[in-house]
């Protein structure tokens, strides 16, 4: 029995801990972010951040969305971001477009909004070394706050770019979700506000009912403004706070309700079919609330979840890989879900037929987590990745993109998600790890593994649904495996080296350097080339690629199938002394990758790094070359999953429309078809193996580039280990002129697939291209001239589509040729007479040019995006490969602007003329069926 006293003491002491726990503060704010509230409510977050460097990122955050529209606006939260870009108290009509392009910022690419249940968000990139153009900036924020015009003849003018907006998601998905979406939500507010809105709405509002939303829910106490860049703190704050106090709240303010749904406790389960559904999903979806990020004891919890789906995920990876797998995909996790809540969410997409095998066994692995938990090596593993994931973030923290901060504030925003910065995290990152344990996990299973508010959702193709489970046979799948006599897992880990035989190291034969672009060529004793370009645009990263001639084109037809899926396949199957799931293990923690892949007229390896784990990235290279496994239930498996994702892809009208495209655009070659199960047939795992090895027998003909935070001295004995040591014959191999190229002369085609009312267009101009690069920049601009004009007359003057977009494909090798390709999705009684504008502002360019102000925007864009680029290991990785391939002068980037400069009307004309004439034309429309 308990003695009066200590019974005391240890209730004062639980009291005492309960008071702590209540009165616990929230984290602080990040201290590099300047934040403020204007007496007016408004709220500020400003940062100097210099990656990339003069240039700064502007949110304007509303916590406006559909949730709060009234029933006659329904879908006017959405239409009223778009009336943003329609003029404005400083941009009348379209101006505020016409200004931005003008500064070098695309529309759509650059300059964007979203509307969400909840929030308006609209983000704005922008130099900021032009003083008069962040001004412009901070006018354009100021105002999208409150100084929308409303104009009704830009209402009107925008309703069909709206409903061509909603029209682009019709489709099965969107059928599906029109189901089942309020059951999911319990008949929530969420249920019947989807930003998207009705059409009755849409094409009859009058300007005073989107007016009161706009005045109702666009004011300064729901408003953020958040600015991060290359910029002066104090002078930004200085000019937000005069421009942004003259901001007014409404006379009679209505209440902004936090909407939520609301959990009844109940389990339910919906199922749903449509025709054009190509496979059987479950989704087991267990509703929680939402815990709040905000504390030192909820960001542990945030630890310990980030933990327990890493391993649930490492779980299902490995179930995946079994030679018979169960399902074509499965996994589970713990997410976020919608209005306060968040879930366990478990799914599934099962072979057809075979719905409850499936079910069973994606549900029997959370029944295991749950009565078993983990094992203490998988948590081991799992917390050193997780920490060296922090490690790297802190390491990078002054090389951390604007974007990211502003994500980060914008959360914190929204919700009170808590942002103490990359310090902080790390710190309570490394006080919290080393305490959580399997007792953690487990109970984080229990809290979410539960039996209530639990719904499953089947979704399904049509003739899939006589054979659809009622509630009653689901609730016997889940007591069936609950039944079970499962076994714990069992975490079999490897000790071996990653290689199997040690490599005897080539040594350098010579060095070149080219100081202009700080390369260095170093040329293997085994004829291997080596390019490396060390940057400080990060700190802990190195990307690497590597080609040779060759690819798929060096197969027979025969055995075409097998060698084109040799790339994928027998990497799956891991390599030295690891399969694909001991790999996954012995990776975990190491910042380091290799994928190798073989493409159509090349075969090579792509990857990253850190400096720390730069020698296992080398070794990974080396295992791939030299030491890959042929692991045939990894195949009979992979092949098993594909074979059932396909069986149903002739019910999507966007697969068949994209199989027919490049059926014809590949003159029908059987190698430019799209996928089928007859052609999975054809796989055979010893031709595929055997074409792999063969791709990577002879390195004398590989060139790799290494670019990021590079030692030249300390990398180069690693290099003369890993790569001067991979087998070489000196083959000199060349990839093949197939042949295979967009046909010539006139092709129209249309593909009838689906039922809901619309269209997608390409129009394909393609032939020789006189590969240079001042045809390629002429071409570019041509693109871009269009696609301005193209944005004006089909979206602005016709509201006929709602975004059209052109691009441009240009080769060198085998043969240089171009493709120059229009698409844009529409109402299908609209198609030919919007093809007719478009070819008519074709005709135009070909008789006048642009108008100069439009080869100015393209200018202006393309020198705006290149700046930054050049900052980026991504881009010299990519330059550096492409020059190289292409055995162009890699001096060319330092001409570049110069390039630009040289483009003139005449020239876009006489591009226009030279490869839009028309002669090969290819029309391809998707139209439903009749």
């Amino acid at each position: 029995m308990i003695k009066t006293k200590t019974l005391y003491l240890i209730l004062t002491g639980i009291l005492f801990l309960s008071g702590v726990l209540a009165q616990e503060k929230p984290l602080p704010l990040d201290p590099a972010v300047r934040t403020g509230k204007l007496p007016n409510g408004f709220t500020y977050y400003i940062r100097h951040n210099e990656e990339p460097k003069k240039r700064v990122v502007l949110y304007l955050v509303n916590k406006a969305g559909s949730v709060l529209e009234d029933e006659d606006q329904r879908g006017l939260a959405h239409f009223m971001e778009h009336m943003s870009f329609n003029g404005t108290k400083h941009f009348p009509h379209n101006q505020l477009v016409d200004y931005l392009q003008r500064s070098g910022i695309r529309f759509g690419a650059d300059i964007n909004a979203y509307t969400s249940f909840d929030e308006t968000v609209y983000q704005l990139p922008i130099p900021s070394d032009k003083p008069e153009l962040l001004k412009g900036g901070l006018e354009i924020m100021r105002d999208w706050a409150q100084d929308a015009t409303l104009d009704a003849g830009e209402i009107d003018k925008e309703r069909g770019v709206v409903l061509e907006e909603k029209r682009l998601g019709k489709g099965a998905q969107e059928r599906m979700q029109r189901q089942y979406w309020p059951v999911m939500l319990n008949n929530s507010r969420y249920a019947v506000r989807m930003p998207i809105g009705l059409d009755t709405v849409l094409n009859n509002f009058k300007r005073p009912v989107i007016a009161r939303f706009y005045k109702d829910w666009y004011r300064p106490d729901l408003q953020a403004l958040i600015v991060v860049g290359d910029i002066n703190v104090d002078e930004i704050e200085k000019t937000v706070k005069a421009q942004f106090s003259t901001l007014k709240n409404p006379m009679h303010e209505k209440l902004r309700t936090r909407f939520t749904v609301p959990l009844s406790g109940k389990n339910q389960l919906m199922t749903v079919t449509d025709r054009e559904m190509t496979a059987t999903v479950a989704e087991i979806l267990i509703k929680h609330p939402q815990p709040p990020l905000k504390t030192t004891t909820d960001y542990r919890r945030t630890i310990i979840q980030g933990l327990f789906n890493q391993l649930l995920g490492a779980r299902y990876a490995e179930l995946s890989r079994l030679a018979t797998p169960p399902f074509v995909q499965g996994g589970a996790q713990i997410s976020g879900f919608i209005g306060g809540l968040d879930s366990y969410d478990a799914s599934v997409v099962a072979k057809p037929g075979e719905l409850e095998k499936g079910f069973k066994a994606v549900w029997r692995e959370t029944e295991r987590v749950k009565r078993f938990g983990f094992t203490a090596t998988e948590l081991e593993r799992a917390k050193t990745a997780y920490l060296n994931q922090m490690e790297e973030s802190l390491k990078e923290k002054d090389k951390t993109q604007s974007e990211s901060y502003v994500k980060e504030y914008q959360e914190y925003f929204l919700k009170s998600t808590a942002a103490p910065g990359i310090t902080a995290e790390y710190q309570l990152t490394q006080n919290d790890l080393p305490g959580i344990t399997l007792k953690d996990l487990n109970a984080l299973a229990a809290a979410y593994i539960t039996t209530k508010n639990r719904d499953v959702l089947i979704l399904a193709p049509d003739n899939e649904k006589a054979g659809l489970p009622n509630e009653a046979l689901i609730n016997s799948w889940f007591a069936s495996v609950e039944a079970e006599k499962l076994s714990p897992y069992c975490d079999e880990v490897s000790t071996l080296p990653l290689l199997a035989v040690q490599p005897a190291a080539g040594r350098i034969l010579s060095a070149e350097q080219n100081k202009t672009l700080n390369l260095t060529t170093l040329t293997l004793s085994n004829g291997v080339k080596v390019i490396l370009k060390p940057t400080d645009f990060k700190n802990d990263e190195i990307l690497f690629t590597a080609f040779a001639p060759g690819g798929t084109s060096l197969s027979p037809d025969a055995d075409y199938q097998s060698a084109a899926n040799a790339g994928s396949l027998i990497p799956a199957g891991g390599a030295g002394n690891y399969s694909a799931d001991q790999l996954d293990k012995y990776m975990t923690g190491k910042q380091a990758d290799a994928v190798p892949y073989i493409a159509d007229r090349y075969q090579g390896i792509n990857g990253k790094s850190t400096p720390k784990d730069l020698e296992t990235a080398l070794q990974l290279i080396r295992a791939y070359f030299t030491e890959p496994r042929k692991d045939t239930a990894i195949l009979k498996g992979i092949i098993a999953r594909s074979k059932s994702s396909l069986l149903n892809r002739a019910n999507d009208p966007g697969s068949v429309f994209s199989d027919t495209v490049s059926a014809v655009l590949g003159s029908y070659n059987f190698r430019r078809t799209g996928p089928s199960v007859a052609k999975l047939a054809q796989v055979n795992l010893d031709k595929a193996y055997s074409f792999y090895k063969d791709r990577f027998a002879d390195a004398s003909n590989f060139t790799f580039t290494f670019v990021g935070n590079i030692d030249t001295n300390s990398i180069k004995p690693l290099l003369e280990k890993y790569l001067g040591s991979l087998p070489s014959t000196r083959g000199g191999e060349q990839a093949k002129d197939l042949g295979i190229h967009i046909p010539e002369g006139h092709i129209a085609k249309n593909v009838y697939k689906g039922t809901e009312p619309k269209a997608s267009v390409l129009l394909i101009f393609s032939g020789l291209f006189d590969y240079s690069k001042s045809d390629k920049s002429r071409l570019d601009a041509l693109k871009e001239a269009l696609e301005i004009r193209l944005l004006q007359r089909l979206r602005e003057d016709e509201s006929g589509v709602y975004s059209p977009g052109v691009f441009v494909q240009t080769g060198k090798y085998p043969q240089a040729r171009y493709g120059f390709i229009v698409q844009f999705g529409c109402a299908p009684q609209n198609v030919d007479k919007l093809i007719a504008f478009t070819l008519d502002e074709i005709a135009k360019l070909k008789r006048d040019g642009p108008p100069q102000e439009n080869i100015d925007k393209w200018r202006a864009e393309e020198k705006t995006n290149f700046e930054p680029q050049l900052k980026t290991n991504g881009f010299w990785l990519g330059y550096i490969s492409g020059q190289l391939q292409n055995h162009d002068d890699l001096g060319q980037v330092s001409h570049y602007e110069q390039l630009l400069d040289e483009v003139k009307v005449t020239d876009i004309r006489d591009t226009a003329l030279k490869y839009l004439s028309g002669s090969n034309y290819i029309r391809l429309v998707l139209l439903p069926e009749k």
